[in-house]
């Protein structure tokens, strides 16, 4: 039997990247979580992602620790209010406090560090650009731009022996399609945590930007968050 190739998935424990981890799992990868612990203020999202990838059977699940605080210049880094409230054309508007400067290329850096390691060639990111609040680093010409930067930078792209690909499958998925996407190849939302301001016991807020795009997603495909069916149970 053909030995099926690695490949690190960004894991936050959120409704994106879970699906995406999901996919790369249908489409015969095997798993390397990788989630980080950089300062942000919603951390139990940490707690999902290892939830997440328990339920998935992933052995190799790596949590890099680094301190986005020490630059701040995020609501999500720092003691900033997170925003609430907004209407989707809103959202759809600007760049909210909540974009953490250059956190997908510091975090597609420290993939691409670890896909090196083990010696695969793909990485799968959950960026999307339709249903986002408007963050620069979810374009699809941004992941195009890193991937051809990461096979300047590699030893297997300067010597020719491989080349590595930056997976996006949500790049172009409404919230509803990826809702959708999910639950048809099995994904446990209840287990997800999307929340940028969420309680101690990780209930949401359903207030935030990332919380209401959950919702319409959920609204939209025409089904019930099960995350929120589990607080609400007695």
């Amino acid at each position: 039997m053909p030995i099926s190739p690695k490949a690190v998935v960004l894991l936050s424990g959120g409704l994106d990247s879970t699906t995406v981890l999901a996919i790369a799992r249908s489409r015969g990868f095997v798993a390397c979580a990788l989630s980080f612990r950089y300062g942000q203020r919603h951390i139990i999202e940490i707690d999902s992602a290892r939830r997440v990838a328990h339920a998935f059977g992933v052995q190799d699940h790596v949590v890099a620790e680094i301190d986005l605080r020490v630059f701040g210049g995020s609501s999500l880094t720092t003691e900033a209010e997170v925003p609430k409230d907004r209407p989707a054309s809103e959202m759809s508007r600007g760049i909210p406090s909540t974009y953490v400067p250059a956190r997908n290329t510091i975090f597609l850096s420290f993939a691409l560090g670890y896909a090196e390691v083990l010696g695969a060639s793909d990485i799968f990111i959950g960026v999307n650009a339709l249903d986002y609040s408007g963050y620069p680093d979810c374009r699809p010409e941004y992941i195009d731009a890193f991937e051809r930067m990461a096979n300047l930078a590699t030893k297997a792209g300067v010597e020719g022996t491989a080349r590595t690909k930056i997976h996006a499958p949500l790049s172009h998925m409404t919230k509803a399609d990826i809702v959708r996407a999910g639950t048809a190849l099995g994904v446990d939302y209840s287990i997800t945590s999307s929340c940028y301001d969420p309680g101690a016991d990780g209930r949401p807020c359903l207030r935030c930007d990332s919380c209401r795009l959950r919702a319409k997603g959920f609204r939209d495909a025409g089904l019930k968050d099960p995350l929120l069916e589990r607080f609400e149970a007695p």
